[in-house]
């Protein structure tokens, strides 16, 4: 069910088709990806393009580890306020969805039947230049905003609310600026005025609206801490980054993820 209407959607068995598909979306929490790819093993075909619209910096490596690069391209999505209870999803905004090669000075052939197959569906897209940059930048909004949500049980309303926003913003932008000093470390372009550039995004979201991260604490479900704060603290040991914060917000919600799972119901 989606925005209240009830959708029938056809599935396949993994072994049950040898059709090469034109185009792939792998759409999965982090920790079900390994599990999932080689599922993928009868569809793919010598003209076969796959994105991955997941969290984090690391799915279209994998992916491309087991099926090739060359089949791969990088893919983010942001703006999207959806809210998910069972099988009922309810959105106000379908988001951007921003995908290409790394780099995309010019938009080759595959990039542009993506573009094409995106265009006819009505699914909002952009290709930016620098796709790697663009990963960053998703990776440091999921940082800074699904974890600063999780721990203080916060919808987007608190984070735009004159009242409550201050504090709400200031642990998102300490978890997020950790994110831009590994991102220059790593030589990519990210700066202070990313995040200044995010609040447009914020406050266009459903003030009722809730990140996947906080979903996930409510319903007591595994989350993706490991590719957000536990990503951060790892790329921080490697470039001698200081990341206090994330160390921080990483350990608060590994400990709410333990309790719920271990008592078999929400935090």
């Amino acid at each position: 069910m989606v925005n209240g209407k009830d959708y029938s959607i056809p599935v396949i068995h993994p072994d049950d088709t040898s059709l090469d598909a034109d185009l792939i979306v792998v759409a999965l929490k982090h920790h079900h990806l390994a599990d999932a790819v080689p599922d993928l093993k009868n569809l793919v075909g010598d003209q076969t393009t796959i994105i991955s619209v997941m969290n984090g910096l690391d799915s279209e490596a994998y992916i491309g580890s087991i099926y090739g690069m060359d089949k791969v391209l990088y893919a983010v999505s942001v703006g999207i306020d959806g809210l998910r209870q069972g099988n009922q999803i309810t959105y106000t905004k379908g988001g951007t969805h921003y995908f290409g090669e790394a780099a995309n000075t010019e938009v080759n052939p595959r990039v542009r039947r993506v573009q094409d197959a995106f265009g006819r569906a009505g699914i909002t897209y952009e290709t930016p230049t620098d796709m790697i940059r663009t990963m960053w930048w998703k990776f440091m909004i999921n940082v800074g905003m699904n974890q600063a949500s999780a721990v203080m049980r916060a919808p987007y309303g608190v984070f735009q609310s004159s009242e409550s926003s201050e504090e709400a913003q200031a642990l998102m932008k300490a978890l997020m600026s950790e994110v831009i000093d590994l991102a220059q470390a790593s030589e990519v372009d990210l700066t202070k005025e990313d995040i200044t550039n995010w609040y447009s995004f914020l406050h266009s979201l459903s003030p009722t609206g809730k990140t996947s991260m906080l979903q996930d604490i409510e319903a007591g479900r595994k989350t993706e801490v490991e590719i957000f704060g536990g990503k951060v603290v790892e790329l921080g040991n490697k470039y001698s980054v200081p990341t206090p914060a994330n160390q921080t917000v990483l350990s608060i919600i590994k400990v709410l993820e333990e309790q719920a799972l271990g008592s078999g119901g929400p935090a």
